[in-house]
């Protein structure tokens, strides 16, 4: 991931940040709607969820120039969601539903070359999850 990649990474999340809850609704709300299987994998109250995924998103957004701070942090992550009965199948529809997340709340300021940024920060957390979890 190169230094423009980052660049536009963060400053894409700093205009999510005001709009979290949005984001998150979106997101979960599209795993749930082509997913509907991975729905027993969540709590009923989803509201902590939520702060949680954008509290984690804010995390690797600001570590990604420090990944000795960040891979061990999504290795336990990984680790983590592994035992809550995430299996590896599930990581490429997650994904999907991030970038489609993003792009839905960021609208014409989601470029190609902001969808690649952001593709490459979840490839770094998946194939990071992956690993810790001993998946392919």
């Amino acid at each position: 991931m190169n230094n423009q990649h980052v660049s536009l990474v963060q400053s894409s999340f700093a205009q999510i940040v005001p709009v979290g809850d949005q984001l998150a609704d979106l997101f979960y709300g599209r795993i749930f709607a082509l997913h509907p299987e991975f729905r027993p994998l969540f709590p009923e109250d989803m509201a902590l969820q939520k702060v949680k995924l954008i509290t984690m998103l804010a995390f690797i957004v600001e570590s990604l120039m420090t990944l000795d701070a960040l891979i061990p942090a999504l290795q336990q992550l990984g680790e983590r969601h592994k035992g809550y009965g995430v299996r590896a199948e599930y990581y490429q529809p997650l994904g999907a539903a991030l970038i489609w997340s993003l792009e839905q709340t960021l609208g014409d300021q989601f470029t190609p070359e902001m969808r690649r940024a952001w593709n490459g920060v979840y490839t770094i957390m998946a194939n990071t999850m992956l690993t810790a979890a001993g998946e392919d």
